[in-house]
């Protein structure tokens, strides 16, 4: 028998899982603008978020919660990590019991701290509460390309079971019981991904980008450790894994607004013009806050934090990084 999938949520990477799901299960999807909707269902597209890529015919989308997830097997959480609390409380009522819920959104709420997995725990206590992580361009897997994931859930029976709901083609997803990591390393690495977009925009180099990419990766391992994850799993898919791809990639939107940083735009004008949410902007405040909490050292996340919040320029976060004193690599900073 066939899981049926429910997923709330119709931007970029939402669309894209639910039509990977929709090849292996029955798939509805939840969005809330009638145009989308309606182009999914009739012309089987999502030009808004995906221009130019086709999705799987079977997918069905409605603009009605309750409908999309009211005799679901399995709840999909496709949507940014500050309306996740309020979507899945709208969500509540529909959801049968112990069905297992699996966050997309790679962010912290602001306020609580928390992990989305952390919500649903508090929303829907008793329910499997997961996360697929990885690097993972919405774009060049609905367009054929080969990709690799992590269904992250503390049962690796639930686990295995949707890892046959999300594969798909070439697109492999492996298990792991590391949830705390895994979401955690999604979290962070957009971050650092800010301060990697803001080094090309500046045109700092190839070696810049590299010295980001691997004190960065450092840096979000310290305090995913701290907080509970597993070392192996920062050196994994859902950590350095989706920390290069989300740091180099033309197709990051987090990259994108570092990018534009580095050009000389402002964050409100770079916001302004993109349509789809880049979650370090607003996951680097708690960021900070967890750094200070479990005092761990982040010069980088410090930096791009500055010039989110403080008004700071990237000449000064690059003057801030080395003005920094270096010792042993093992070293934080």
């Amino acid at each position: 028998m066939k899981l049926k999938v429910g997923l709330l949520g119709g931007g970029s990477w939402g669309t894209t899982v639910a039509s990977l799901t929709a090849k292996n299960s029955p798939t509805k999807m939840w969005a809330r603008n009638a145009e989308t909707v309606a182009e999914i269902n009739k012309f089987h597209r999502n030009e808004k978020y995906l221009p130019g890529a086709k999705l799987t015919e079977s997918l069905k989308a409605t603009t009605s919660i309750q409908e999309a997830i009211s005799d679901a097997d399995v709840i999909v959480m496709g949507v940014p990590a500050q309306s996740f609390r309020h979507v899945l409380e709208d969500a509540k009522p529909y959801i049968r019991p112990w069905v297992p819920i699996v966050s997309l959104s790679k962010g912290l709420e602001r306020g609580t701290k928390m992990r989305m997995t952390q919500i649903i725990e508090t929303i829907m206590p008793g329910h499997p509460a997961g996360v697929l992580s990885g690097p993972n361009l919405a774009r060049e897997i609905l367009a054929g390309q080969a990709a690799a994931s992590v269904i992250a859930m503390v049962d690796n029976t639930i686990a295995v079971a949707l890892q046959k709901v999300f594969r798909s083609g070439l697109f492999r997803v492996y298990t792991n019981d590391d949830v705390v990591g895994c979401e955690l390393g999604g979290a962070l690495k957009n971050v650092i991904a800010i301060a990697a977009g803001m080094g090309d925009g500046a045109k700092a180099g190839d070696n810049t980008r590299s010295a980001i990419i691997t004190r960065g990766l450092a840096e979000l391992t310290r305090l995913g450790v701290a907080m509970g994850g597993q070392p192996q799993t920062f050196a994994g898919l859902a950590g350095m894994g989706d920390l290069v791809a989300t740091c180099i990639s033309s197709l990051s939107r987090n990259r994108h607004v570092g990018f534009q940083l580095g050009q000389g735009k402002t964050l409100t004008e770079i916001i302004e013009a993109m349509n789809m949410v880049a979650e370090g902007v607003k996951t680097v405040e708690v960021v900070m806050e967890l750094a200070n909490e479990y005092n761990v050292e982040m010069p980088i996340t410090t930096e791009v934090y500055n010039v989110i919040h403080e008004g700071n320029t990237v000449k000064d976060a690059f003057r801030g990084l080395l003005r920094k004193a270096s010792g042993s690599e093992a070293d934080p900073g």
